[in-house]
């Protein structure tokens, strides 16, 4: 009966974001994301029926489990356009670097200014890297796990939704400078975004999500530890 129920539920995503896909290539605009559409249906499905999240999640896993490969699928364009990326190596450190640490900054001193608890300001830390790396960093730090993956979640769909208009208003229109934007602050939400743009743009977003998986490893429990001790 569990597998029964698993393959509904991982059918109900499937159809879901295949329907949502659909919406999206007829109306093309930032808020019709198909990720987006997508996890606002089903969650208005759990909630309209009283569905449980843990049963949901017992075909919902199945897709998770194939979270890791996909990720490693972003290598092929990223070897495309290794040469591009050599040229710009310092260039893309020190843009990635930088928007690691703005990133856990800004939602360290938010936090706080909010009054939120340490538990929550920890699991707050790693929302712009993706979900695996999240969830251990979070944990590492005195996060809750659970918790950095949604707002992992929410600040890759918010980072691919508000892309547009930011680099609009900025008039970023380089392709380099957006995937590296994109990738640092949307991780793997906001890279399937950029390679739906151009190869060369998702190829340096993959790179700068990479980078700043392993930037905020290691910065973001030193910049914990001297924040929420002051």
């Amino acid at each position: 009966m569990t597998v029964i129920i698993g393959i509904a539920f991982f059918l109900l995503t499937v159809i879901t974001y295949l329907a949502a896909r659909t919406l999206y290539q007829r109306f093309p605009f930032p808020f019709t994301l198909p990720l987006l559409i997508a996890t606002i249906i089903i969650i208005i499905i759990l909630l309209v029926f009283q569905i449980p999240y843990d049963t949901y999640y017992s075909g919902g896993k199945w897709l998770e489990y194939l979270l890791g490969p996909a990720v490693v699928a972003l290598a092929y364009p990223l070897y495309r356009q290794l040469n591009l990326l050599k040229r710009n190596f310092v260039a893309i450190i020190v843009s990635v670097g930088t928007g690691a640490v703005v990133g856990i900054l800004s939602g360290i001193l938010l936090a706080k200014w909010g009054g939120l608890e340490q538990e929550l300001i920890s699991s707050l830390v790693p929302k712009s890297v993706t979900t695996p790396v999240a969830m251990d960093i979070a944990n590492t730090i005195g996060g809750i796990p659970p918790l950095a993956a949604v707002l992992v979640m929410v600040a890759g769909v918010g980072g691919v939704v508000l892309a547009p208009y930011v680099f609009r208003c900025c008039k970023i229109e380089e392709e380099l400078a957006k995937g590296i934007g994109t990738g640092s602050a949307a991780h793997a939400i906001g890279t399937a975004k950029a390679l739906e743009n151009s190869e060369k743009e998702g190829a340096a977003s993959s790179i700068a999500m990479t980078l700043s998986a392993i930037i905020v490893s290691v910065v973001g429990p030193i910049i914990v530890l001297f924040f929420l001790n002051i």
